[in-house]
């Protein structure tokens, strides 16, 4: 059985295109906020969550995700309240950034990790753009402050990278992590 720790919807529609069957299993443990290096603390928290969740289910195959948005090495997880969503939409403005996923896949007492990196151009936002969009309540629960497949996409000029990364599960990349440790994850045709 292929169990995904994780609660968000974003990703759970994301691994339906890889998997026809999962089941879903949150992890509540504490993540860790910071690091000097943003990929290494993405990889950690997703293996945080595969190992949580893995210990109750040793014969299954667990995956962990975690997302983060770096701005010249600032880490950007969830804002805290309309008003942090506010200031790092405000400093996303007109730059641009990299959003960074942990990938951790636990099968059989050990656990595999990768990344995945994507670059994200924001266009310049306007103060009102920005508190129309956070008073949508969106932005408040996402890394970043800023769903790509919601109402944030008129603010991205372009993207460079795997767009599923953005969203908060790189596909290609746990698909070619699967393969490699001999998981396959039921590729639909």
């Amino acid at each position: 059985m292929i169990i995904l720790a994780s609660g968000s919807p974003r990703r759970q529609e994301l691994l339906k295109k890889l998997c026809k069957e999962f089941k879903i299993e949150v992890c509540n443990a504490a993540e860790i906020t910071t690091a000097e290096n943003p990929t290494a603390l993405a990889i950690k928290n997703a293996t945080i969550k595969a190992e949580t969740v893995a210990q109750d289910y040793l014969n299954d195959i667990v995956i962990g995700a975690d997302t983060i948005v770096v701005l010249n090495g600032e880490i950007f997880g969830k804002p805290h309240g309309e008003r942090g969503a506010f200031e790092m939409l405000k400093k996303l403005s007109a730059k641009k950034h990299e959003v960074i996923t942990g990938l951790a896949i636990c099968k059989g007492g050990k656990t595999y990790t990768a990344a995945e990196i994507t670059e994200v151009f924001f266009g310049e936002m306007t103060d009102e753009e920005i508190l129309a969009y956070v008073a949508t309540g969106e932005p408040l629960d996402k890394s970043g402050s800023y769903a790509l497949q919601g109402g944030a996409a008129k603010f991205i000029q372009k993207i460079n990278g795997d767009w599923s990364n953005v969203v908060g599960l790189p596909l290609y990349r746990l698909r070619i992590l699967a393969k490699t440790i001999g998981i396959n994850l039921g590729d639909k045709a």
